[in-house]
């Protein structure tokens, strides 16, 4: 096929999936909000079903709302009978996710959640569907057609289920008051985990110290740079820190000076460094790097000097 007519077809199906799901916005109504309040107020968790494409729509809501504080659980529709319908405890809430809401497998499974007296919440492209008429609350996620050119395989039926799915954590996770550092306990691997946790005590507490005091010589300074690798040194007197000077400064001063013998760091540190709390999040030295467009900050600790944070030490973890 020529390029241009594989992006027609791309924007085309792009085009086709946004349409729909814009669509639902004017379909959610007071039977998604009482859905949202019945979650809420389960002591239960939410058993998501489904079979086919549905059912791995079903797993991925299911992650999104463990992730953010609903306790949730993948069933199967065509394992739920063959035993795994042990799966559903007195409270929990069941959501069945099915486009026509008719398949044989959900004509089974939904006689027997009703038998088990649990809330069942549907989300179907039918509403008066099977489904949709033994459901207690029916989440509409029509779509007028697919965007398979021959209206067969489940594309925009699919995306807008998981758009109500995610619809659905969000309400919840509001509800919950579930803040970024409850993410941070439900996330602690990876980048992302480390925005959220990673502190700056953290690295200044793997970093050497580097610190010359203000009548230090240049060949003092150079040598705390150059052994401690972190670009930099905080000038400290009387226990607080007063500038830096870093390898920059170290660079325009041999390349405007000849005679540097007599120099001290006083001489050429910068006064007023930008500095973070040690406690704070490793992030937020981040920011404030991209900021001031400088390669390392300084760590204080009860107003003294606690250490360097160099862009390198974030770039290891994983933060940038």
């Amino acid at each position: 096929m020529e390029e241009e007519k594989i992006l027609a077809l791309a924007k085309s199906t792009i085009a086709t999936q946004a349409k729909s799901i814009a669509v639902l916005e004017s379909l959610v109504d007071a039977n998604f909000a009482a859905a949202v309040n019945e979650i809420y107020h389960s002591k239960g968790r939410v058993v998501i079903t489904g079979i086919g494409k549905s059912a791995i729509i079903a797993t991925k809501i299911v992650a999104t709302m463990n992730s953010t504080g609903t306790p949730a659980i993948f069933m199967h529709a065509a394992d739920a009978i063959h035993g795994d319908l042990g799966t559903i405890l007195k409270d929990d809430i069941v959501i069945c996710i099915s486009k026509s809401g008719n398949t044989p497998e959900i004509k089974v499974l939904v006689p027997l959640i009703k038998n088990f007296k649990n809330k069942l919440i549907a989300i179907t492209g039918n509403k008066d569907s099977y489904l949709g008429k033994q459901a207690n609350y029916v989440l509409n996620a029509f779509v007028e057609k697919e965007a398979c050119p021959n209206n067969l395989a489940p594309t925009t039926s699919t995306t807008a289920q998981l758009v109500i799915g995610d619809a659905l954590a969000v309400c919840l996770l509001k509800m919950k008051g579930f803040s970024s550092q409850d993410f941070a306990k439900f996330h602690p691997g990876g980048a992302l985990g480390k925005t959220l946790y990673l502190k700056v005590n953290d690295l200044t507490t793997n970093n050497l110290k580097p610190q010359v005091t203000p009548q230090a010589s240049m060949q003092e300074v150079i040598v705390t740079i150059s052994e401690n690798m972190l670009g930099a040194t905080a000038v400290i007197e009387n226990d607080q820190v007063i500038g830096i000077i870093t390898d920059g400064d170290i660079r325009r001063m041999l390349s405007t000076t000849t005679n540097f013998s007599s120099l001290k760091a006083i001489d050429i540190m910068s006064e007023n460094p930008k500095t973070i709390d040690n406690q704070s999040l490793a992030v937020k030295a981040l920011e404030l790097m991209e900021t001031n467009d400088i390669s390392q900050v300084l760590a204080i600790e009860n107003k003294k000097y606690a250490g360097v944070v160099h862009i390198h030490n974030l770039i290891k973890e994983g933060i940038i």
